[in-house]
């Protein structure tokens, strides 16, 4: 579809073996594995993608012969009907770096090519070739996206193209990718050229690329028209009869194929004996089979062109080290066939929208229809999710489980959320997470829309279940905390609180600050409210108001509407006991008379009161209905207010803009660590040199230490610094222990510093600790450490505290995931309780905090673009009036770890 420069010839055949014999595959070099993804594309479709290989030849040759005349010519600008071996040794035989190809497979075949060649140090010409029957699924794109962030690795950073100008699918595939494309015409040939490197615009379209392609493929799996059950069977009692009678009983509108090698009829309907029989193609197959023969089924599936499976069966990874070897056959079967999964061991399915009555579940009885949407991983928290939403009266939309979770996940989920009309609020049971970092960005997408409520177990060795696929992180749990609050989800403890909060969420208006009224008909219940709200940061600003025993319904509902009406008030808390004169119901009408008129947030507690159980339904004066939620106490009602009150300011402030610091050389930071890593490939802490070297290429500049093994050396190295100066001892025996000072300070000539070495050697020798660093001193201020680590689940974490006793003893310690926004920066420097100290306390002078904010964004770039640094801290950060000194450096590098969101679409 693009090309022209490069029509081969006998000349142009380069690389091992292009002058002798054939060369066989395992002696060509192999491309890094980070390179290979599987993609979802425009239609829900997945493709692997993957660098050629010298053993793609006939694939190639099968792809080319498929193509039409015109794709033919597109490509190549001449009618190239047949590749000669030469031809094909050349494209299937690249060096991965000057010269990269991609193949995008689907069914074993070649579906798309793109490729680009160096023409200097840092440009080169990019080429693409998609199927014909394949275009307009977005491979092109898929490709130039999963080039462009290849390219850099490899020193390249411009793309040319040339096209044709009637190739314009071709042309609007660059036009469209987010990047500044200059162009020519000359010789009839469009000249395209264009940065590279990632800007706010070509992320922005990749990231919307992405949730398109994987809402459609969520939708063909959640409205199918045509379902196959594979295992039905004719016994009653089994797992697949059960699936068929669910599915039947829900009214699913669709049609539906019982799959059996016998029976010709079952629950009366006609069955099927294999998936190629059913009148296709079926958009969703449920597998109920034994997990043995699983791999068979959905092999069978890909050839007869089912578009997703449904995969309930167990005995996968959750049960040996066999299954596992099954699961992963069983993900690898589906992919190759483009075939989505949910599953295996998963409890199933429900979409309870009109037009689709679909429940693929273990579950006879499911809630009614609804707008909660409701995500768990393991088949029996699936039971406890559905059957808390059926006792509360709330009903779903949407309900599915991932069980092992091979493929489709929580994000999966999210990414159709956020534009489903008939979802407004969404609950998530979490057991693991295996991409923690586009989990983030999804989440804060669909939270800044609708509200996000999570309950997990938390990310730790010991709370992943068997069968899940993900790596065991080495962050502390406060870590993913701070991950939840930047995507702006609502954490709560277990599934009663999930539904408390959806409770509000799903018949209430948000509120819009944290002061809140309390009434009631009891001092004992008033007091028990305001106590609860202030241990959970709401403000009573009104009452508590207790009516007398004997009030009448005019009385409840004036003493309402006063704090409905009161304009200091941001939400309502209603707590009564069944009054001694006026009846229950006169009293629960007042309550839903005075909340219709308002639009602010109500939550209620009704202890022994009849009719109440499910909350107050109401029509607002705009016609629409809601409901106050009643909660058993009023503690659980205030709780859930908190959480919704938190969500409400998070989705009402500004995000902020990414961090974007200047004077930053990531090429020669890049160089620093190929070079260390060469010599020292299994990695290794950085000299103090280096250190200061690496950290100089993003504006980081650590103060000189000199370390000294003599006196005389400590003399002489002060006057190098200039007085005054401090003596440190260099042994971590003594910085981890407080209490076993190791440093000397304010010294101001070298009578004091002989003085100072002769102290801390007498002291530290016996420890061991007696070789010393001099460095000069700096002006009073507050200590600080900033920290950031490469985390094997969640990538680099950054992380910020005063130092001391905050850190040492208290673990006063907050936590971030780049790349941060300036809001996310100021949020890690409050995130410490020992934050006061930065602001004055006590009298003293406030330190810079746009200075330490600087700093910490540096930090983050420079940990987000350089998975080698396994390590970076900063301490002492001494933060001052006048700004902020980085006083003591230290770094440790090692081989990249294969991040799970690296910039390029891939479901992983």
């Amino acid at each position: 579809m693009v090309g022209g420069s490069e029509m081969p010839a006998a000349s142009q055949v380069v690389g091992p073996g292009a002058q002798g014999g054939a060369v066989e595959p395992e002696a060509w070099p192999k491309p890094p594995i980070e390179w290979e993804a599987d993609v979802v594309l425009r239609d829900g479709t997945v493709c692997h993608v993957r660098p050629i290989e010298p053993a793609d030849a006939d694939r190639l040759r099968q792809f080319h012969n498929r193509q039409s005349d015109e794709s033919i010519y597109f490509r190549f600008f001449a009618p190239l009907r047949e590749l000669s071996d030469r031809d094909v040794h050349r494209f299937t035989h690249v060096d991965y770096h000057d010269r990269v190809a991609l193949v995008a497979i689907l069914n074993g075949e070649i579906i798309g090519v793109g490729r680009f060649d160096r023409i200097d140090a840092a440009s080169a010409e990019v080429a693409f070739n998609i199927s014909d029957h394949m275009q307009g699924k977005g491979i092109g794109s898929v490709l130039l996206e999963h080039l462009a962030a290849i390219a850099p690795d490899v020193g390249i950073t411009r793309f040319r193209a040339e096209v044709l100008p009637q190739n314009r699918k071709m042309l609007m595939v660059f036009k469209d990718a987010g990047y500044e494309v200059s162009s020519h015409i000359e010789d009839g040939v469009v000249g395209l050229s264009f940065d590279i490197l990632p800007t706010e615009q070509s992320k922005a379209v990749q990231l919307s690329r992405e949730h398109r392609a994987e809402s459609r493929s969520m939708r063909t799996i959640l409205f199918p028209e045509k379902v196959a059950i594979i295992g039905a069977s004719r016994r009653a009692e089994s797992t697949g009869a059960l699936v068929l009678r669910n599915l039947i009983g829900a009214g699913f509108e669709g049609e539906l194929y019982p799959i059996h090698r016998e029976a010709a009829e079952i629950q009366g309907l006609q069955a099927y004996p294999t998936i190629a029989d059913a009148p296709g193609p079926v958009d969703l197959a449920v597998v109920v089979v034994p997990a043995v023969d699983s791999v068979e089924v959905v092999e069978e599936c890909g050839r007869a062109g089912v578009k997703a499976l449904l995969v309930l069966s167990s005995g996968f990874a959750e049960a040996d080290e066999e299954g596992a070897r099954l699961q992963e056959r069983l993900r690898t079967s589906a992919r190759s066939a483009g075939m989505r999964v949910v599953g295996p061991n998963s409890f199933g399915l429900i979409n309870n929208q009109r037009g689709v009555r679909l429940n693929a579940t273990l579950a006879s009885v499911i809630p009614a229809e609804g707008r909660l949407g409701l995500f768990a991983q393991s088949g029996a928290l699936g039971i406890a999710v559905l059957a808390s939403a059926a006792r509360r009266g709330l009903g779903i939309s949407i309900f599915a489980s991932a069980g092992n979770r091979i493929d489709v996940s929580g994000n999966d989920l999210m990414q159709y959320w956020i534009d489903d009309q008939d979802t407004t609020t969404v609950g998530l049971y979490l057991e693991s997470m295996g991409n923690p970092r586009k989990f983030s960005r999804i989440a804060r997408h669909l939270a800044s829309v609708k509200p996000v409520i999570v309950v997990s177990s938390g990310v730790s060795q010991y709370a992943v279940p068997p069968g899940h696929r993900t790596r065991t992180p080495n962050v502390p749990p406060q870590a993913f905390d701070a991950l939840l609050r930047q995507a702006g989800v609502i954490r709560v403890e277990n599934v009663h609180q999930l539904f408390d909060v959806a409770q509000l969420t799903l018949h209430q208006p948000l509120p819009t600050g944290e002061r809140i009224a309390i009434v009631g008909n009891s001092d004992a219940l008033g007091s028990l409210s305001a106590s609860a709200a202030e241990s959970w940061g709401l403000r009573v600003t009104h009452g508590p108001v207790s009516l007398l025993p004997q009030a009448s319904a005019e009385e409840f509902a004036e003493a309402l509407d006063a704090a409905f009406n009161n304009p200091k008030v941001d939400s309502v808390v209603v707590a009564f006991i069944p009054p001694l004169v006026t009846p229950d119901e006169q009293v629960s009408l007042a309550v839903r008379n005075v909340v219709a008129k308002y639009d602010k947030p109500c939550v209620a507690t009704f202890l022994g009161m009849r009719g109440v159980d499910g909350g107050l339904r109401y029509t607002t004066s705009e016609g629409e209905d809601r409901s106050v939620p009643s909660y058993a106490m009023p503690e659980d009602g205030i709780r859930a207010l908190r959480s919704v009150t938190s969500y409400a300011q998070w989705r009402a402030r500004d995000r902020g803009l990414p961090v974007a610091p200047v004077g930053i050389d990531r090429a020669r930071a890049t160089e620093l660590l190929d070079s260390w890593l060469a010599a020292s490939p299994e990695g290794r802490p950085l000299t103090r040199e280096e250190v200061a070297e690496l950290l100089n290429t993003y504006g980081i500049r650590p103060w000189a230490a000199i370390e000294v093994s003599s006196v005389d050396e400590a003399v002489a190295a002060a006057e190098v610094l200039s007085y005054p100066v401090i003596l440190k001892s260099t042994s971590p025996v003594v910085r981890h222990q407080p209490g076993l000072a190791g440093v000397r300070a304010d010294l101001g000539d070298g009578d004091a510093l002989r003085d100072a070495h002769a102290s801390l050697t007498e002291r530290l020798r016996p420890l061991g600790a007696d070789r010393f660093v001099v460095q000069r001193m700096a002006v009073p201020g507050v200590s600080c450490v900033l920290k950031a680590t490469e985390d094997p689940l969640f990538g680099p974490v950054i992380s910020f505290s005063v130092a001391g006793p905050p850190t040492d003893l208290l673990g006063d310690i907050a936590h971030r995931i780049p790349p941060l926004t300036d809001v996310d920066v100021t949020d890690l420097i409050n995130g410490v309780r020992a934050a006061p100290l930065l602001s004055g306390h006590r009298g003293a002078a406030p330190v810079h905090r746009a200075a330490l904010a600087d700093l910490i964004a540096r930090l983050s770039v420079l940990k987000d673009d350089l998975a080698e640094l396994a390590s970076i801290e900063l301490n002492p950060v001494n933060a001052w009036t006048g700004g902020v000194d980085v006083l003591g450096a230290e770094v440790v590098i090692s081989p990249a770890l294969v991040r799970k969101d690296t910039g390029r679409r891939s479901l992983t």
